[in-house]
């Protein structure tokens, strides 16, 4: 059975994605590979991060696809496959998983939301960079070290005070 996503060239998408695991930290004890490996895929299949918050079992992100492009389930499997193949091999193997020659790193399917206006994309900008704060990790956004709120702080389109726990979100994906 073929799941049914969105499927628009260039169009733009929330995406959550989890470690198989849920209280492994493996997202952000490596993730200088996970970064690397996103790096290397968007070379070969360019698409542009809007926001992105890496946790310590999953991933936040809002991608921006070429025109005529709507490809992310690919992008997502090459990513995947890329930060697997760059870590040892310690994590249990189900025989489901050992059947298909898969890891058992990465949960297999993911959430995927198509954006639709300006005040989708914000609210789930809103929510990629309050995340941390949400999960206990921070009290300040500002504070979560793998979050592209840094970019835009520095690019002056956040304040650096944004943030803190008083802040309100609703919740995606989770």
């Amino acid at each position: 059975m073929r799941y049914r996503r969105a499927n628009i060239g260039g169009a733009t998408y929330f995406f959550t994605v989890n470690l198989a695991d849920r209280k492994n930290t493996l997202l952000v004890e490596k993730i200088d590979l996970l970064r690397e490996a996103m790096r290397k895929i968007r070379q070969s299949h360019p698409f542009g991060i809007i926001a992105c918050v890496v946790l310590p079992d999953h991933l936040h992100a809002i991608w921006r696809l070429p025109l005529g492009d709507a490809d992310f389930p690919l992008r997502w499997a090459l990513i995947k496959a890329a930060f697997s193949r760059s870590i040892p091999k310690t994590e249990l193997i189900r025989q489901s998983r050992k059947l298909k020659r898969e890891r058992g790193i990465w949960q297999r399917r993911y959430w995927e939301h198509l954006i639709r206006d300006d005040d989708d994309l914000e609210k789930h900008v809103v929510y990629i960079y309050f995340n941390p704060v949400k999960h206990g990790y921070v009290t300040k956004a500002v504070d979560w070290p793998y979050s592209s709120i840094h970019r835009e702080i520095r690019q002056g389109n956040i304040d650096k005070n944004w943030g803190t726990s008083s802040v309100s979100v609703d919740h995606y994906g989770e």
